[in-house]
């Protein structure tokens, strides 16, 4: 009789998890087109905290889930786009945002890729001028120094 019981609330417990599986799954409902381009044109904005290269309305994991239905049950209570941007920054932080902000903390992330470019151009101007008064210091006083040019860069090649 024990087994028996056993068995039965077995059954019935991991039938409850499939259907609380299958609620969690379950698309959002929208109440109307313009809620659902809102919902959409956030989630876009936003990264999946657990697929790293892929947007939140785009995500299937399961937080991505958690996190659509969070966001909605904001937007139903009248909260902004900033303060739902906000609310997911003070738990997930900055890496949430697909455009993180401008701020000190993320002046590496924006300017950094520049800085490298502005750094990289100065040492090939400064290697390309110091190579050509090198070149220029060395050609002989007889020859033109359209010659010499000529002759000593395909050497120097």
């Amino acid at each position: 009789m024990k087994r028996i019981a056993f068995a039965l609330l077995l059954s019935c417990a991991s039938s409850l998890a499939f259907a609380m599986q299958s609620q969690a799954d379950a698309p959002v409902a929208f109440q109307n087109a313009a809620e659902e381009a809102h919902f959409h044109a956030l989630t876009s904005t936003l990264r999946c905290v657990m697929c790293q290269n892929e947007s939140l309305a785009d995500s299937q994991a399961p937080i991505a889930h958690d996190l659509r239905r969070e966001i909605l049950e904001l937007m139903r209570q009248g909260k902004s786009d900033a303060q739902i941007r906000d609310f997911l920054v003070a738990r997930y932080g900055e890496f949430v945002l697909y455009k993180p902000r401008i701020e000190p903390a993320t002046w590496l992330l924006w300017f950094g890729p520049l800085a490298l470019f502005v750094v990289g151009g100065v040492s090939v101007a400064f290697i390309v001028h110091r190579r050509a008064r090198r070149l220029h210091a060395e050609a002989p006083a007889s020859e033109s120094p359209a010659e010499s040019s000529s002759i000593e860069s395909s050497e120097d090649w």
